[in-house]
């Protein structure tokens, strides 16, 4: 019988994964987003910056910056739950070729209140996902989870998998 592996190993394994997946959209280092993962949830994280302020006057989110980051999270998430059974089989390398993402259909946001000046948060959770479609609902926060300032839905075509 096998033994497991030491569970340091298959900690690395996940956050090594993650990381390459994070680094491979420029746009996510922009926009200073980083992604918490805690076992298979990962929280989107958007640490406060000056730049991401839209009205100065109120202060509050540049409604892109929260649109963007609703979706980053969405396709973070989407990516992560179709690529978990490849990673926890190591198929995920650090030589692995990119990985491919998917592609945005629509995404719909809604925007609840304004965006403060200071971090935020976001979950996303896969209502659907096939082969060629899959649609994600992704939620924002800033002091209380249960205080969204900002949802949305999006429908992503599916990247082709190989085998």
């Amino acid at each position: 019988m096998k033994r497991p592996e030491p569970v340091q190993v298959v900690k690395q394994r996940r956050d090594s994964a993650l990381q390459r997946l994070v680094e491979g959209v420029p746009y996510i280092q922009f926009l200073g987003i980083q992604i918490d993962r805690r076992g298979d949830e990962l929280t989107g994280v958007l640490p406060y910056d000056d730049k991401l302020i839209g009205n100065p006057m109120l202060p509050a989110l540049h409604g892109g910056v929260t649109a963007a980051f609703l979706e980053v999270t969405a396709i973070m998430e989407l990516t992560w739950s179709t690529t978990w059974a490849d990673m926890e089989a190591g198929k995920l390398t650090d030589v692995t070729p990119r990985i491919v993402l998917p592609k945005t259909i629509d995404f719909t946001v809604d925007y609840l209140r304004p965006g403060l000046p200071r971090d935020a948060y976001a979950r996303a959770r896969v209502n659907r996902s096939g082969r060629r479609y899959a649609s994600v609902h992704v939620e924002a926060w800033q002091d209380n989870r249960t205080r969204l300032f900002a949802q949305a839905t999006g429908h992503f075509l599916m990247p082709q998998r190989n085998g």
